[in-house]
């Protein structure tokens, strides 16, 4: 019985079997590979494009499935309850940190009275810092491009204090809001250029504690003017000089 075991038929058809057994598990992994499929039209209520630990990375969404806040992962809800069709970006946590939506209002008799198309990215674990709006708010018509600046703790702590300042009296929320940031400062807008809702133009440069520093505007009469401000707000300079023409408010 040795002997067969190291004789050479032996090993020709050992070797052989083995030979067969490697393409057999070829063949059998090549069969097991799902064919990509090919969709000329869709339709979906929503897409979650995910990690393969599950993360979640990108919602495409309609209205009625639209997601809260995403944060590490999970989610939460949206404080303001948001219904809206869109695209959603989230980090590599699975944080939300930007996205792209369009919809319309309507009165209770069904007219449409307003609109908006709003693209935003976040800064990381915090709410947005550059945004583009467009829409129609009644009749006044708006375009704006903006820039903010937010400080340095994280969106879960403005989360929770407006859960908590959500479930206290209407005449003490605005009290308790001012308490928040003044322990969470930074959070200040920074650039606004756009079309206002009055029709004139704006471009707003502001220092690092949200303050008009440099002003230019377009009247919607066509009337122009550059105005310099000092930190408390006084403009210190402005051309052309005592014109009586008041900007427009973004």
């Amino acid at each position: 019985m040795t002997k067969f075991f190291s004789s050479q038929r032996f090993l020709a058809a050992y070797s052989g079997l083995l030979t067969l057994a490697f393409l057999l598990a070829i063949l059998s992994g090549f069969a097991r590979v799902e064919p990509k499929q090919t969709f000329d039209e869709i339709n979906v209520h929503r897409i979650n494009v995910v990690e393969p630990d599950g993360t979640i990375r990108l919602v495409l969404t309609n209205t009625a499935n639209s997601p809260g806040i995403y944060i590490k992962n999970k989610e939460v809800p949206h404080p303001n309850g948001r219904k809206s069709a869109g695209l959603l970006f989230f980090d590599e946590d699975g944080t939300e940190d930007g996205g792209l939506s369009y919809g319309i209002t309507k009165n209770q008799t069904g007219k449409v009275t307003g609109s908006e198309g709003h693209l935003s990215f976040d800064q990381y674990m915090q709410d947005q810092i550059f945004t583009i709006d467009a829409g129609r708010d009644g009749d006044k018509k708006y375009s704006l491009l903006r820039m903010d600046d937010r400080g340095d703790y994280p969106i879960t702590d403005a989360l929770e204090a407006l859960k908590q300042i959500s479930r206290l009296p209407a005449d003490q929320r605005e009290a308790e809001i001012k308490k928040f940031l003044e322990t969470h400062p930074g959070d200040h807008p920074r650039v606004i250029l756009g079309r206002a809702r009055d029709g004139g133009s704006v471009l707003q440069l502001k220092d690092s504690e949200g303050r008009d520093r440099l002003v230019l505007r377009v009247a919607p009469d066509g009337s122009p003017k550059l105005q310099f401000l000092d930190a408390t707000g006084k403009v210190v300079s402005e051309l052309p000089q005592n014109t009586g023409v008041s900007g427009p408010n973004p």
